[in-house]
């Protein structure tokens, strides 16, 4: 009797979608089965992030229908900006409340989609006191555990980087909305990581919480804060120093690995695929089980599928900043001995002040472009994303080429 093999229909049926998915986006494969870039540059970034962007706005529809009618005061017109009185402050955002609407619905301009990040998470708004409208967006949550360029800058060891990694926070949301953003904004908003409320408010809600794996005291101190940029090398990260001091400091790039070209409706199919096969992956998802668990997950099912080689390098590479909170902050994280040294580190306010006359009121001046920009523009366009978020992805077996992805 010849042997005999099982066929899921569920999981065929995934194989397609994986497949025309994936050429939907312009990948191709190299001869070990891997994914190779449809091209370079920030306009490639921004299509391969087109399908994930245009999903996340349509899951925010309700919000956008129901809350930006009553929030959209909160962002500025052009000629509400007084330039020389920008004076930026921070809002800490707790969930439930208006203020995380805003916070969603302001991110939802964004070429890239935001994250939600995982873990401990910090997240504010960045208001102008002058005006009382919204300058830009900070969220910092827990970093992710494997990062070479990170490691090797701060010297660390895999024994260095598991006791100490709970001294760093990463920032996955950083930047400014319009028309702050016309006037270097982006910048001001990067500087306020190395501030002392940023270094506070971590230390009073995450200081002396046990560690969720290890269940032990921690005594955390938020030494560093890393951000990548998502558009490839950065130009608003890039020479960010103040008074001499780097707030951000570029340590290389990332090697070009992720899940962002994985859309949810296809991951959700893959949980359901594993958990058909009986894999633990499919629901093994709390907190403390793993900071790459969808990372897990996602190659756990193309292994099963039967793809050859790895779908999740993408080959996105993104400039990766370090911002160092104390003035011996790599001293600390390559020891654990010693206590931080903040002389150095300044007030929002003061840090707000500085990045406004180095960098705000001289773009100002010589791009004014800023003041036609109205809150009518930003209105226009989330809800021109919204049309298009009904309408932008027709089914993906369709796709013509699809067979040529991953055969």
């Amino acid at each position: 009797m010849g042997l005999v093999i099982q066929v899921r229909p569920r999981g065929v049926q995934l194989k397609r979608d994986i497949r025309a998915h994936l050429a939907s986006l312009g990948f191709t494969r190299d001869d070990s089965g891997g994914l190779l870039l449809p091209g370079s540059g920030k306009q490639v970034v921004r299509q391969l992030h087109e399908p994930q962007r245009m999903s996340v706005i349509s899951r925010q529809s309700e919000l956008i229908v129901k809350r930006l009618p009553k929030l959209q005061h909160h962002f500025a017109n052009g000629c509400d900006v007084d330039v020389a009185k920008i004076s930026p402050c921070l809002e800490r955002i707790y969930s439930d409340t208006w203020q995380a609407d805003l916070f969603k619905l302001a991110s939802l301009s964004w070429s890239v989609p935001v994250s939600s990040g995982f873990g401990r998470r910090l997240r504010f708004l960045v208001w102008d006191k002058h005006n009382d409208k919204l300058i830009g967006l900070v969220a910092i949550g827990d970093p992710v555990f494997n990062l070479a360029v990170r490691d090797k800058f701060l010297g660390w060891s895999g024994t260095d980087r598991k006791e100490r990694l709970v001294n760093l926070m990463d920032a996955y949301v950083l930047g400014a909305v319009p028309p702050y953003n016309m006037l270097l904004g982006g910048k001001l908003v990067a500087s306020l990581l190395r501030t002392t409320e940023i270094y506070e408010e971590f230390a009073r809600t995450y200081g002396n919480l046990p560690g969720i794996i290890s269940k032990q005291a921690k005594s955390a101190r938020l030494l560093a804060v890393t951000t990548s940029s998502s558009m490839g090398r950065s130009s608003v990260y890039n020479r960010l120093r103040v008074h001499g001091t780097h707030y951000l400091k570029s340590v290389g790039f990332s090697a070009g690995w992720g899940h962002f070209h994985v859309p949810d409706d296809l991951f959700t199919s893959m949980r359901a695929h594993l958990r058909e096969i009986g894999h633990e992956y499919a629901d093994y998802h709390a907190f403390g089980q793993g900071s790459n668990w969808r990372i897990r997950t996602i190659r756990a099912a193309m292994t099963d599928l039967g793809f050859r080689g790895d779908m999740l390098k993408h080959g996105i590479q993104r400039e990766v900043f370090v911002s160092l909170l104390a003035d011996n902050s790599i001293e600390l994280l390559s020891t654990g001995i010693g206590s931080p040294d903040l002389s150095s580190l300044k007030s929002v306010a003061e840090v707000g002040g500085i990045a406004r006359e180095r960098w705000v009121v001289p773009r100002a001046a010589s791009r004014p472009d800023y003041q036609r920009w109205t809150r009518d523009n930003w209105q226009t366009l989330v809800h021109e994303n919204l049309s298009r978020a009904d309408t932008l992805l027709s089914p993906a077996s369709a796709h013509p080429s699809y067979q040529a992805v991953l055969g």
